[in-house]
C-alpha cells in the first residue's frame, strides 16, 4: 500500500459516476488521483501536472480521447489505458497504433482495471530521475537536486516549479500557469511572485544566474526549461 504512494494518476472521463468510483478504487490503494471530465481540462493537466499513467475515457464530449492521446503523445511516453465501449477488434488496433498502452472495454471489472495500472506502473523504475546528462538530475521520489554532480537544496515550492519545467521541456508556461502548479489557492493579481522564485531558483542552480541556460525566460509569455535530452 505505501509503495503506491508515489505514483500519480490522471483519469479521465466525462460520467461523473464512473470517474469517482475509479477515484475511489486507486485512492483506496493508495495512489494519488487527479479528475478530469474534458478532454481541454485532461490537456491541461497534463500539461501543468505531473503523473505516472493516465486512464482515458476514448469518447469525451469535446476533444475525444484519441486526440487528447495523440496530443500527449508529442511530447510524452506517459503510460496511457484507453476505456472504450466499443468492442471490435480494429477500434482496439486503432488505439494502440494512436499510442495507449493497454486497452479496457466498458463496462469493466474495477479489479481487472486495478491489475493492469499495478502491471503498468511495474514498468516504471523504483527511482525516478529526470536527468539532462550530468548538468541536471532531480529525483522525483527524494526530491533531491544534482546540479553538475552537487547536490542543491530546494524548498518545496522551487522543487514544485522545477519539476513542472523539467517534465515538459517543450513548453512554454505562463506566470498563472506555474502559480496554479505550486501554489494552491493562489490569487491571479499575485502571478508575479512567481519571477522571484525563479530568480532565486537561477541563482541555485545557474552558472551565471544573469544568463540563465536552465530556466529561460519567453518575454511576453513566461519561462520553459532550457536543457534538451
Amino acid at each position: 500500500m505505501e509503495l503506491n504512494k508515489m505514483y500519480r494518476i490522471l483519469i479521465v472521463d466525462d460520467e461523473v459516476k464512473i470517474c469517482e468510483f475509479i477515484q475511489a478504487c486507486l485512492d483506496n490503494e493508495g495512489y494519488e488521483t487527479q479528475v478530469a471530465y474534458t478532454g481541454k481540462d485532461a490537456v491541461h493537466y497534463f500539461q501543468t501536472m505531473t503523473f505516472d499513467l493516465i486512464i482515458l475515457d476514448r469518447m469525451l464530449p469535446d476533444i475525444n480521447g484519441e486526440d487528447v492521446c495523440r496530443m500527449i503523445r508529442e511530447t510524452s511516453d506517459i503510460p496511457i489505458i484507453m476505456l472504450t465501449a466499443k468492442i471490435e477488434e480494429e477500434d482496439r488496433i486503432e488505439g494502440f497504433h494512436l499510442g495507449c498502452d493497454d486497452y479496457v472495454c466498458k463496462p469493466f471489472n474495477i479489479m481487472e482495471l486495478l491489475l493492469r495500472v499495478k502491471a503498468i506502473l511495474k514498468r516504471i523504475p523504483s527511482t525516478r530521475i529526470i536527468e539532462y546528462g550530468h548538468e541536471f538530475q532531480l529525483n522525483i521520489d527524494s526530491h533531491q537536486l544534482k546540479i553538475r554532480g552537487k547536490e542543491v537544496p530546494l524548498t518545496n515550492t522551487e522543487y514544485k516549479l522545477l519539476l513542472t519545467l523539467s517534465s515538459n521541456p517543450t513548453r512554454i508556461y505562463t506566470r498563472e500557469e506555474l502559480l496554479a502548479c505550486v501554489i494552491e489557492g493562489y490569487y491571479e493579481k499575485y502571478d508575479r511572485v512567481i519571477d522571484s522564485h525563479i530568480k532565486n531558483l537561477r541563482q541555485k542552480i545557474e552558472l551565471d544566474s544573469s544568463h540563465p541556460q536552465m530556466i529561460k525566460t519567453v518575454y511576453g509569455v513566461g519561462y520553459r526549461f532550457g536543457l534538451q535530452k
